[in-house]
């Protein structure tokens, strides 16, 4: 070998032993073993461990209540009040009367309408009553919920249901569907605890002018007038009773209603008014029903009002829910926001940190596979750490390295069940040859350019 070639070995090897030193250097999880001062335990991942692991208290960080809250309803039921009692102004009373009964009614089932008051009750006790807790708290000191302007009624848990024009059997299925999707034992009554939605007005020659309900059971033209007191005329010759209906009057005298029951056996339907009249004329009575027909148009109109003011009152809670989450989701993206976090170290699909959840923890795999997972070219996945601290501030050093060995593919589910603490540290070890092909990439371009060097020389 001549002396020229043995310089050359021996520049380049002196080049390869200065190299080293510059080499990339590869971060790995080095235990102290075999003395008291240790403060890096490794330990392996497996189904004991894991229970081990998870003993640990911790508390995930929820989201504000804002993003639990909703809208709701109106905060009170809405409507034009009690209808007040008509003026009555005697007149003369000449002539005879005419008899105009009106048509008779189809029998047709209650339906549930605006202002009623709906009553939920369980037949049993125990766990079911319990979970219906929030139903059976009512708003009011009846215990039931009023049908509102809008035809729903608002349940806790539930939310607002529409019941208005539904029979009571319609509701219940109605009501027993929405229980269900809620996860909520369905089992329960429903009843009409007041009967507010349908009304007959009574006035006149009567003891009391009242409005009467109508309830499940028809109301009949006797039953409205005893609801009222009774009638009150003395002379019986000139007294009718007349019946306003969808813009007509019709009129029963006094003397004939008592001695024809089938006429005492009249139904009323819903927007009926009775007058019980002492004079011939109809204009007292056609004064009544001007005044019924104002009072009901006024009615329509409040109620009109109060669901519009309803409609607002909602949007203007929705719009300062929505004005706050997204206050909320903009100090989030700020990073103002105090959250807890793992990070992610090694060979990885990208090194980063990643954000445990609100309400909820995190386990392995959830970080691991927000990264891409574990490059299987570069990562060794024997080598797979979750590095973390000691609780106790007097072993501010030490630290507990849970290893889990991907070589067998079944260990990953285990990394679903590994739960992750704030500030835990998930390191991926790198191949050997990964360590050894990036020291010759660093290596080689100092050896070409010395090489090239010696030989111009």
């Amino acid at each position: 070998m001549s002396r020229q070639v043995f310089g050359s070995l021996a520049v380049i090897g002196t080049l390869m032993l200065s190299a080293c030193g510059v080499a990339y250097q590869s971060p790995s999880v080095n235990p102290m073993t075999g003395g008291a001062d240790s403060k890096v335990r490794v330990l392996e991942i497996t189904p004991e461990s894991v229970m081990v692991a998870n003993r640990s208290t911790y508390s995930p960080k929820e989201l504000p209540s804002v993003f639990f809250a909703t809208a709701g309803g109106g905060s009170a039921p809405r409507g034009a009040g009690a209808t007040p009692d008509p003026v009555i102004d005697y007149q003369n009373r000449p002539g005879a009367l005419e008899t105009r009964v009106p048509p008779a009614l189809a029998e047709v089932p209650y339906t549930i309408g605006v202002g009623d008051v709906l009553l939920l009750a369980t037949p049993q006790v125990g766990s079911t009553v319990e979970q219906l807790t929030g139903l059976l708290a009512a708003s009011n000191a009846r215990q039931g919920y009023t049908v509102q302007d809008d035809g729903a009624i608002a349940i806790p848990n539930v939310g607002r249901v529409q019941v208005s024009g539904m029979t009571l059997e319609e509701a219940e299925s109605r009501l027993f569907q929405r229980l269900v999707e809620n996860q909520i034992d369905p089992t329960f009554s429903l009843e009409v605890a007041e009967f507010n939605s349908k009304r007959v007005s009574i006035g006149g020659a009567v003891a009391q002018p009242t409005v009467a309900p109508i309830t499940l059971t028809p109301l009949y033209l006797d039953a409205a007038l005893a609801a009222a007191g009774g009638v009150t005329a003395q002379d019986l010759d000139y007294a009718s009773v007349r019946i306003y209906r969808d813009g007509t009057i019709y009129q029963i005298p006094l003397r004939e209603l008592y001695s024809d029951r089938s006429l005492a056996r009249i139904q009323l339907t819903d927007g009926d008014a009775v007058f019980v009249d002492t004079e011939y004329e109809l204009d007292l009575a056609q004064a009544y029903f001007a005044e019924q027909i104002r009072l009901a148009e006024f009615q329509q109109s409040a109620r009109q009002a109060a669901l519009n003011e309803l409609e607002a009152e909602v949007n203007i809670r929705r719009g300062a829910l929505n004005e706050a989450r997204s206050n909320y989701m903009t100090r989030l993206e700020l990073d103002s926001v105090d959250r807890d976090y793992v990070y992610l170290a090694g060979e990885v699909g990208e090194q980063s940190r990643y954000p445990l959840p609100f309400g909820k923890t995190a386990s392995l795999a959830d970080a691991l596979y927000s990264s891409s997972g574990v490059p299987t070219r570069t990562g060794n996945v024997a080598e797979i750490y979750v590095l973390r601290g000691s609780p106790d501030p007097r072993e501010f050093g030490a630290l507990t390295a849970w290893q889990l060995d991907g070589r067998n593919a079944a260990n990953f589910l285990l990394a679903t069940r590994f739960q992750l603490r704030p500030n835990d540290v998930i390191f991926v070890a790198e191949q050997p040859v990964t360590k050894w092909n990036r020291v010759i990439t660093q290596i080689t371009p100092s050896l070409i350019n010395t090489a090239a060097a010696q030989t111009l020389n």
